[in-house]
């Protein structure tokens, strides 16, 4: 019993870290090359390092902007140092004003830690519930999709921070209540206090996506697997991703549904288009197909 259990632990950790490193090694638009933006999925429960890294001694706009400069082609960093030499000596509007377009910069080309961080500025000078959601928003993709260790917990940490500020002004903002309850769910805090907002989020709004996504991934993670696929389900019904198809098939495959977890690897598949995830899907399907 303890060897199956293992077993199934080893298909979805591989399976999970598979999807992931697949999904954030793509060249961005033609314009960068696959950077400390790419990643992977942290560990549950609390982050090594979330408590004793202060954010700052990790993330600065000038290590982040220098960082992600030297991935892109010459003419957009010429650009960008440009407008960041403007900011610099700009004050009170005009500064705040440099920071929103570097801000959208940065995003442009798929940089998010120094969108994230500009957008941390702009909500300090001029805080309101829109403009903290904004960062907190910025903050948790920039953490979903680097693979620097040292960065994750900061940028959890400021994500975790932004959504408190909008929720002490907005109580009721759910994308908020969302964001926080993904980053409880990923390591600030015991992981039922953030299970237990996500699923009051979707008792209001049982079509949230985002929430619907993070429970279903928490679902596999803690092995729950026929409480995953409902999830999944949702998740693809509303937004068909590669992602929610890949859980999907590897909560199916855990549960010995080999058929239909042929089609929902297939989807994923389909809609990714990825010649590194399609080469494990189809070992995956004929080991599956074998099975019947």
């Amino acid at each position: 019993m303890n060897s199956s259990i293992r077993s199934k632990q080893i298909i979805i950790i591989g399976a999970v870290l598979l999807l992931v490193a697949f999904l954030f090694t793509r060249d961005i638009k033609g314009l960068v090359k696959p950077t400390e933006e790419n990643g992977k999925m942290p560990e549950k429960g609390q982050m090594a390092g979330t408590e004793s890294t202060p954010s700052t001694a990790v993330l600065s706009i000038e290590t982040t902007s220098t960082a992600a400069k030297n991935v892109l082609n010459k003419n957009l960093a010429t650009d960008i140092t440009a407008l960041e030499n403007s900011y610099k000596g700009a004050k009170g509007a005009e500064k705040i004003e440099l920071a929103k377009q570097l801000a959208q910069k940065w995003d442009d080309v798929e940089q998010i830690t120094p969108s994230a961080l500009y957008l941390e500025l702009i909500a300090q000078e001029e805080p309101s519930s829109k403009t903290w959601l904004a960062a907190g928003n910025q903050f948790m993709k920039a953490f979903e999709s680097t693979q620097d260790s040292l960065a994750q917990p900061a940028l959890l940490q400021k994500a975790n921070t932004s959504y408190k500020k909008v929720l002490e002004k907005d109580a009721t903002n759910i994308e908020a209540k969302t964001g926080l309850g993904v980053t409880i769910v990923n390591g600030l805090g015991a992981p039922m206090q953030g299970i237990a907002m996500l699923l009051e989020v979707v008792a209001k709004e049982p079509k949230n996506v985002k929430a619907n996504m993070n429970l279903g991934i928490f679902s596999i993670k803690s092995g729950q697997f026929d409480k995953a696929i409902p999830r999944f389900n949702t998740v693809i019904a509303i937004v068909p991703t590669p992602e929610a198809y890949f859980y999907l098939g590897t909560a199916l495959e855990n549960l010995g549904k080999n058929k239909e977890a042929v089609d929902a690897y297939l989807s994923s598949k389909k809609l990714a288009a990825n010649p590194t995830l399609s080469s494990f899907i189809d070992k995956k399907v004929a080991e599956l197909k074998n099975k019947n």
